[in-house]
């Protein structure tokens, strides 16, 4: 008989007992410096702009708790304010009716920006993806980012020029045999004004967001979507809208984080005393408060209290989008 056969079958094979050997070293982030610093040299003019446009200026936060006048002979006066004066001012402002109106302004056009101005991006990328004629595609996607483009004077300037009582719109009211309105001086108009042209003008970069977030879904999954009897709504519920998730729950992060900052360059070249009742928001009051009447210290602690809204509910939606959806910012 062979030795092969001989050998019995139950025999375990003999374990390696020597020790492992060194493991190799995690390399230090000094290495990863020295290899490649040539692309982390890139990184240092966005983080000297960060440092000096972004963090330096939050050191300014500590006059809302300190009384400040700008003509102070002593330097440090003149940064950090004079005299400690507590929570004085967040109480000023916490019992100031105007400031509540202005309040209530800011998160209702926040929230119809939100409602209006995150799903339409969405809407037209799916509506694009669909379309098979690629010059007509072209052609709707330039038109429709065109606007994103324009300076934020030149598009108040369109929108002034088009409702105005000699515009195009009132135009057209006349000769349906209506009568002029004066969109721009009657407050309860500014709300939709203000929404239609922010969607008219961030629509069309949105969509591109999208369209490159569509391009990453495998055509496979598509594929058995139609061997499994699916219909194109079918394959767009279950097969793009699922794809392009993690930018949605990005973008709709950002958005909220942005929700109480509402456009201010677009308000304040849009609206007028007669329409403050609707658009003067947060941003515009701290303008006139702290530029217009100099009165810093209650603007800094508005604008703080408006920062840490904001911060909340950036940290709130990343936490509920994580555990919801499974994807978030960080």
């Amino acid at each position: 008989m062979s030795k092969t056969l001989d050998t019995p079958l139950n025999v375990a094979e003999p374990v390696d007992r020597t020790p492992p050997g060194p493991r190799p070293r995690k390399r230090s982030w000094t290495y990863a410096i020295r290899r490649d610093w040539q692309l982390y040299s890139l990184a240092i003019l966005p983080l000297l702009f960060f440092l000096i446009f972004r963090y330096l200026p939050m050191l300014g936060n500590v006059i809302a708790f300190r009384r400040y006048r700008p003509g102070s002979d002593s330097l440090f006066e003149r940064i950090f304010g004079e005299s400690w004066v507590g929570l004085r001012y967040v109480r000023l402002f916490l019992a100031d009716d105007t400031f509540w109106t202005v309040f209530t302004n800011t998160v209702i056009m926040g929230t119809l920006t939100l409602l209006f101005c995150f799903p339409l991006p969405i809407m037209l990328a799916l509506l694009l993806n669909e379309v098979r004629v690629r010059s007509l595609k072209r052609f709707v996607q330039s038109v429709s980012y065109l606007p994103h483009f324009l300076s934020i004077v030149i598009v108040a300037a369109m929108v002034m020029q088009f409702l105005s009582l000699d515009g195009t719109v009132n135009q057209i009211i006349k000769g349906l045999g209506g009568q002029g309105i004066s969109f721009l001086q009657q407050a309860e108009w500014f709300r939709t004004i203000y929404v239609s042209s922010e969607a008219w003008q961030t629509v069309g970069w949105g969509t591109i967001l999208y369209l490159a977030a569509l391009t990453t879904i495998d055509e496979d999954l598509y594929e058995a979507a139609r061997i499994d009897g699916a219909n194109r709504w079918r394959q767009t519920w279950h097969v793009t809208l699922p794809g392009i998730r993690p930018t949605m729950v990005t973008l709709l992060i950002l958005n909220i984080g942005m929700f109480m900052a509402v456009g201010f360059e677009k308000i304040l070249l849009l609206y007028n005393p007669l329409t403050y009742p609707t658009a003067d928001v947060i941003s515009t009051y701290l303008f006139r408060m702290g530029v217009v009447s100099s009165n810093f210290s209650y603007a800094a602690a508005i604008g703080l209290f408006e920062a840490i809204i904001g911060l909340t509910l950036v940290l709130s939606a990343n936490a509920i989008a994580k555990r919801t959806v499974g994807a978030s910012l960080w």
